[in-house]
């Protein structure tokens, strides 16, 4: 009696052979830890934010009782590689354009920890934001630390030299 082999054991053991062939990583080959530096963050990036204003919100001077507010934010943020920068921001409160809320085009200063995390604060005295960064700087997200002031952002960069 003659045998019939299927088509997928004949498959199935090849595959697994392969794997068997191929090289495996030495333990921890992977487990870089992240070196983050100022020059990390250089270009510019564009920005996409959106959040609340929950009264009171010092950094705005809106008192408590007032109503909350929706806010959202469209910028592009240039990072010069050594702690410094520059925002263009268009920011809307409750649909509408908050003229004067946040002029631009406005300085920030940054921070950056070898580990990625930092800071970043538009000056002269805020909002001030807590950042995380992609390792080759590429893009990052950041949360704002002022009270009443609930945004978080994304930001990727688009170009990697700007002047």
């Amino acid at each position: 009696m003659k045998r019939l082999r299927s088509p997928a054991i004949g498959a199935v053991t090849l595959a697994g052979m392969a794997l068997l062939t191929v090289e495996r990583p030495n333990a921890g080959e992977f487990d870089h830890p992240a070196k983050c530096t100022l020059e990390t963050l250089k270009g510019q990036y564009l920005v996409a934010g959106n959040g609340m204003l929950i009264p009171p919100v010092p950094l705005f001077q809106i008192p408590a009782g007032a109503p909350p507010s929706v806010t959202a934010a469209a910028a592009y943020s240039i990072y010069n590689g050594d702690g410094t920068g520059t925002d263009w921001v268009t920011f809307t409160v409750d649909g509408t354009v908050a003229i004067g809320a946040v002029p631009t085009p406005t300085p920030t200063t940054y921070t950056l920890n070898s580990d990625c995390t930092g800071t970043k604060t538009v000056l002269p005295s805020g909002p001030h934001f807590n950042i995380f960064v992609a390792i080759d700087g590429s893009g990052l997200t950041a949360v704002a630390t002022d009270q009443g002031f609930a945004v978080s952002e994304s930001d990727r960069r688009v170009g990697a030299d700007y002047q």
